[in-house]
């Protein structure tokens, strides 16, 4: 099952088993976000990113660089209030 069908398969899921205040609470933010003008200034698929460094769950740090080679590699980036 490719990726982008293992992911619509767990939203139709979460949708199906999420309170609708909560679906409601999170539609509300993807749209202030996009409102925001946010969407504008982000990387899009295919665009190449910029080098960075980060540390990763152990404390190490590891650049971008240090990971692109011969396979795919997929950046995730979490927004939240924690």
């Amino acid at each position: 099952m490719k990726l982008q069908e293992q992911m619509d398969a767990y939203n139709r899921s979460f949708k199906e088993k999420a309170p609708q205040e909560v679906l409601d609470t999170m539609q509300q933010a993807k749209d202030a976000l996009k409102n925001s003008g946010i969407l504008d200034r982000t990387v899009k698929v295919g665009d190449r990113a910029p080098d960075f460094s980060l540390k990763n769950t152990r404390g190490d740090t590891v650049g971008l660089q240090d990971l692109l080679g011969n396979r795919p590699l997929v950046l995730v980036f979490y927004r939240g209030k924690w």
